[in-house]
C-alpha cells in the first residue's frame, strides 16, 4: 500500500477517477438492465465490455502509479475520464428515454373533476365578488361533481350567501342563461367543447365566460380503473386511440370528450393492421348509461375513458387490450418537433387555431401536396365541414363530414410515423419524447411499450427505407356505414339531436375483419381476382358497402290519429298509454315528442280533441244573515285553479329521469 500512497496527491487523483469510472459503469449497466427484451445480446456484450474496460483501467492506473510512470498515468487517467463520460452520457440518454416512456404509462388512480361559474360574455361581472346576491344555477343531481358537489363546496368556501336554483340538466341551465332567466350557472369547465357540437350551442365559447373555476380529485372506484393488460406485445392486440380536444396544455388535467376515436388491430405474426375511425355521432348503446341507453358515442366520454372503452367493446364485440389517450394540442408541438408532415391536401379550407380561435387567428390551408406545420396539421385533423360564417368562398367550397375528418387524422398519424422513423438527431428524439410524455397517456406498461421495438424492427427489416408506414404495416381500412337521423334524446338532454345510425351488417363486417386480423376468426379465402388495366385500382374498404336496415324505431307523431291507432301502435311496442281529459276526438298532443327511440319510452300521455268542461253544480241559496259583518265575501264556487285544467299532462321536460352523465355521474 505504501507503494501506492508514496505520491499522495496522485493517489487521491487516481482514487477519484476510479470512483468516477466505477460510478459511470454502474449507472450505464443499471440503465441497460431497464431495457428488457431490447437487443439482449448487444446489451449483455455492452455490460461485459463496460466491466472489463473499467477493470482494465483500474489495473493500469494502479500499475502506473506504483511504478510512478507519470506520463502514462496521466494519459491513462485522461482515457478513464473520456470513457467514464461516454458511459455516463449513454446511461443518461437511456434513463431520459425510459423516464419519458414511464411517464406516459403512469395511469392515475384519481379522476380530476372541474366546475366553473359561467355567465354571458356581455355581463360586466369579472369575478365572484361581482356576483353579489344573484341566484346561482346548480344541477339537482346530488351525485354530480361538476354540477352539484363542487358548486356547493365553492359556495361554502367563498361564504356566498346566494340563493340557488336547481335544474334537471346542464342544457336546461344553459337555456335559462341564454334566455336571461338566470345570470350565473355552474357547468363542467370544458362545457364549450362538451356541448359545442349540439345544434344551437355552437357559439357557447363566444357568448359565455368563466368567472371562477375549482377542481377536485376523486379516487376511482375499483370498477372505474382501466384494466391493465398483461398480454405480450408479441401477440395480436387491439388498441383504442382517443383524442382529447382540450383547451388546456398537457394530458394531466384534460377531460376526454370523445371527439376522435380510432380502433386499431395489429397482428405481429402477419404484420397486418386494421384501422377504424368511429364517427363521433354514431348512435350506439352506451355501457355506463342506465339500461345501456343508446346515444351519440361521443357522450360516453362524459363518464371517462373506461366507459368509452366498454361501449366500443360491446358494440364491436371485441376486447380492447390497450388504450392511448392523446391531447390534440400536443399534435402541434409534435409535428413542429419533427419538422412538419407531408400531406396531399384535397381542398382549400379554413379552421380554428389550436386554441379554438377565429378572426386573425384563423388557419388557412391551400390544396396540394405540401409540408404542414403543427397548426396546419391540427387544423387538417379537426376539419369536418366548411365554415362559410368565418371564411370566404375560396376556403369553403367543399363537402366534408366526420368520415373525412377520420381519414385526415389517419393521414396525419401515418405522416408522423413516416417522419419519426427517419429521425437521426438525439435532440429531436428527446424533444419528441418530451412532447409525447406531456400529451399522451396509456394503460400499456413501460415494458410493453419497449417490446414494440422488436415489432417495428421486424417490420423495418422486411421493407426498404423508402417504404411508407401504411405499406409497412399492411393497413386495411374499415368503415362503419350508416345513415343520418335526428333523434329526440328522451330522458337525456331532451332535444332533437343529429345522430349517425349504423347499419347492423356494416358493424358485423367491421367486427369480423378485426377478429380475423386478431386470429380469433378464420379468414375467408379469396378464390377469384379481377383485374382490368384500363380501370384504376380502388381500395377495398370493409364495411362501406353494407346498407342493411338498422333496428332503430322512432316514435311517430300521433297528432290527428285516433285513440285506437295509438293503442294499437303502443301496445305492439310495450308502451303504456294514458289519456288526459275526457276528449273523444283525435290526438291533439302527446307527452313524448315524435322522434324518440321507442326503446326509451315506457309510457305516454295523450290528449284528445273534443274535451268538454264539467258543468258546475248549482249553488245552494244561503240564508240571509241579519248581521252584515257575518255575510262573508267568499263564494263557495270553484276557482279556475281548482278545476284542474290541463295539469295532468306530462310534458317532455317533466319526464326528466336520469339523463346523460358526465364523468362521475353528471347529468347533461
Amino acid at each position: 500500500m505504501k507503494k501506492y500512497t508514496k505520491h499522495k496527491f496522485l493517489f487521491f487523483i487516481v482514487l477519484l477517477f476510479v470512483i468516477a469510472l466505477l460510478g459511470a459503469s454502474g449507472y450505464l449497466i443499471y440503465n441497460l438492465l431497464l431495457l428488457k427484451n431490447i437487443e439482449d445480446v448487444l446489451r449483455i456484450v455492452a455490460m461485459i465490455a463496460s466491466g472489463v474496460i473499467s477493470l482494465l483501467f483500474l489495473c493500469l492506473s494502479l500499475r502506473f502509479l506504483r511504478k510512478y510512470k507519470k506520463v502514462k498515468l496521466i494519459f491513462c487517467l485522461i482515457l478513464m475520464l473520456v470513457f467514464a463520460g461516454a458511459e455516463a452520457f449513454v446511461g443518461y440518454n437511456i434513463a431520459k428515454v425510459y423516464g419519458s416512456i414511464q411517464k406516459v404509462t403512469k395511469t392515475s388512480n384519481y379522476i380530476t373533476y372541474s366546475s366553473s361559474l359561467v355567465t354571458l360574455k356581455e355581463n360586466k361581472a369579472s369575478s365572484l365578488n361581482d356576483v353579489k346576491k344573484e341566484t346561482l344555477g346548480i344541477l339537482e343531481d346530488e351525485t354530480s361533481y361538476e354540477g352539484f358537489i363542487i358548486p356547493n363546496e365553492i359556495i361554502d368556501k367563498k361564504d356566498l350567501n346566494n340563493k340557488t336554483e336547481s335544474f334537471d340538466s346542464f342544457i336546461a341551465m344553459i337555456d335559462a342563461l341564454k334566455d336571461g332567466k338566470i345570470k350565473y350557472i355552474f357547468l363542467p369547465t370544458n362545457y364549450s367543447i362538451m356541448y359545442g357540437s349540439i345544434d344551437g350551442y355552437e357559439d357557447l365559447a363566444d357568448t359565455t365566460k368563466v368567472l371562477y373555476t375549482q377542481t377536485k380529485k376523486v379516487k376511482k372506484k375499483s370498477d372505474e380503473k382501466s384494466k391493465k393488460s398483461t398480454k405480450p406485445i408479441t401477440e395480436p392486440f387491439t388498441l383504442l386511440l382517443m383524442g382529447v380536444d382540450s383547451e388546456t396544455e398537457g394530458i394531466a388535467n384534460s377531460s376526454f370528450n370523445g371527439d376522435s376515436l380510432m380502433v386499431i388491430t395489429f397482428n405481429p405474426d402477419t404484420l397486418s393492421t386494421t384501422i377504424l375511425s368511429i364517427p363521433r355521432d354514431s348512435y350506439v348503446p352506451i355501457s355506463c348509461f342506465a339500461n345501456k341507453k343508446k346515444n351519440k358515442i361521443t357522450h360516453a366520454a362524459w363518464q371517462g375513458e373506461s366507459c368509452m372503452q366498454r361501449t366500443i367493446e360491446n358494440f364491436l364485440d371485441i376486447d380492447i387490450d390497450y388504450y392511448v389517450k392523446i391531447n390534440f394540442r400536443g399534435v402541434v408541438q409534435l409535428v413542429d418537433a419533427v419538422g412538419g408532415v407531408e400531406i396531399d391536401v384535397p381542398y382549400n379550407f379554413c379552421e380554428q387555431n389550436s386554441r379554438r380561435q377565429w378572426g386573425g387567428n384563423t388557419v388557412f390551408v391551400e390544396a396540394g401536396k405540401q409540408v404542414l406545420n403543427g397548426e396546419k396539421a391540427l387544423a387538417y385533423s379537426r376539419n369536418r365541414h366548411p365554415n362559410p360564417g368565418f371564411c370566404s368562398a375560396k376556403w369553403t367550397n367543399y363537402n366534408a363530414d366526420d368520415f373525412t375528418r377520420g381519414l385526415h387524422q389517419q393521414e396525419v398519424i401515418m405522416a408522423l410515423l413516416n417522419k419519426v422513423k427517419t429521425i437521426n438527431s438525439l435532440d429531436t428524439i428527446h424533444e419528441v419524447l418530451d412532447t409525447i410524455s406531456n400529451n399522451m397517456n396509456t394503460n400499456m406498461s413501460t415494458e410493453q411499450i419497449l417490446s414494440l421495438y422488436n415489432v417495428f424492427k421486424d417490420i423495418s427489416s422486411k421493407a426498404s427505407k423508402k417504404s411508407d408506414m401504411a405499406t409497412l404495416l399492411g393497413i386495411q381500412r374499415l368503415y362503419l356505414n350508416g345513415y343520418s337521423q335526428r333523434i329526440y334524446d328522451y330522458g337525456g338532454i331532451n332535444l332533437s339531436l343529429y345522430n349517425y345510425v349504423l347499419y347492423d351488417d356494416s358493424i358485423k363486417a367491421v367486427s369480423d375483419a378485426m377478429k380475423e386480423n386478431l386470429g380469433l376468426k378464420k379468414a375467408k379465402t379469396v378464390k377469384t381476382f379481377k383485374f382490368n388495366i384500363n380501370e384504376p385500382y380502388k381500395e377495398v374498404v370493409i364495411g362501406k358497402d353494407k346498407t342493411s336496415k338498422s333496428s332503430l324505431t322512432l316514435l311517430p307523431n300521433f297528432t290527428g290519429q285516433s285513440l285506437s291507432y295509438v293503442n294499437s301502435y303502443c301496445g305492439s311496442h310495450g308502451i303504456k298509454v294514458t289519456v288526459e281529459g275526457n276528449g273523444t276526438g283525435n290526438v291533439i298532443s302527446q307527452s313524448v315528442p315524435a322522434g324518440a327511440n321507442v326503446e326509451d319510452v315506457s309510457s305516454i300521455t295523450i290528449k284528445l280533441a273534443g274535451e268538454t268542461k264539467k258543468k258546475e253544480e248549482p249553488k245552494e241559496e244561503e240564508p240571509i244573515d241579519d248581521n252584515p259583518t257575518d255575510q262573508g265575501g267568499e263564494s263557495g264556487g270553484t276557482t279556475p285553479s281548482d278545476q284542474g285544467g290541463e295539469g295532468g299532462g306530462t310534458t317532455p321536460s317533466d319526464q326528466g329521469g336520469e339523463g346523460e352523465s358526465s364523468s362521475g355521474g353528471t347529468n347533461p
